[in-house]
């Protein structure tokens, strides 16, 4: 198994993996339940550099020579500016207001996201890819890494407090209810 930065031209299957992750999301990003829209929409961004859902934030996990997971991650601080592309192509793609609440700030780099393929979960590869993402950011760079769970998810809560994330606090997105988590590396 192998993690490694996504290449553009992997933007289709980046896709796939991040509605896997938040295909709800989308859905009210756009205002409608359309797979094919939210595909669409979503994979334009992630082919974009500059946005937070771009290749250029995501890693991805190569088993057996295909992609079987990607987690998106970019710097809390930065979101207003990785947003404002989204927002722009919302109104422009579907005519709506986009303003979401923010689910990251500065001081910690945000896993926004991460997709595991269907027939690849339950065989610990998510949790593979949280340790590196922890070793990437805590370890090597010395960075608070922070995530939101849905307080509906209670077995995905219990895998991050597993791995050392702390409840930090609660956020809402989209109208949910969520907890923040973060990892802070331990001195």
């Amino acid at each position: 198994m192998v993690i490694r930065r996504a290449n553009r031209e992997e933007s289709g299957v980046i896709t796939s993996h991040i509605l896997l992750a938040m295909e709800d999301i989308v859905y009210q990003f756009i205002g409608e339940k359309s797979q094919e829209k939210a595909f669409c929409f979503l994979e334009s961004l992630v082919e974009e550099t500059g946005n937070q859902y771009s290749y250029e934030n995501c890693w991805v996990t190569e088993s057996a020579g295909r992609i079987v997971a990607v987690a998106i991650v970019y710097d809390g601080a930065k979101l207003q500016e990785l947003r404002e592309p989204v927002a722009r192509k919302v109104r422009s793609m579907f005519h709506r207001d986009f303003n979401p609440e923010d689910e990251t700030q500065a001081g910690e780099y945000y896993i926004d996201c991460v997709g595991v393929s269907p027939d690849q979960q339950g065989k610990g590869i998510g949790s593979k890819l949280f340790r590196f993402l922890i070793d990437e950011y805590a370890v090597k760079r010395n960075e608070t890494l922070g995530l939101l769970v849905d307080k509906d998810n209670p077995d995905a809560k219990k895998l991050y407090l597993k791995l050392g994330f702390e409840i930090a606090g609660e956020k809402t997105l989209a109208g949910k209810e969520m907890e923040h988590l973060q990892f802070k590396r331990k001195t």
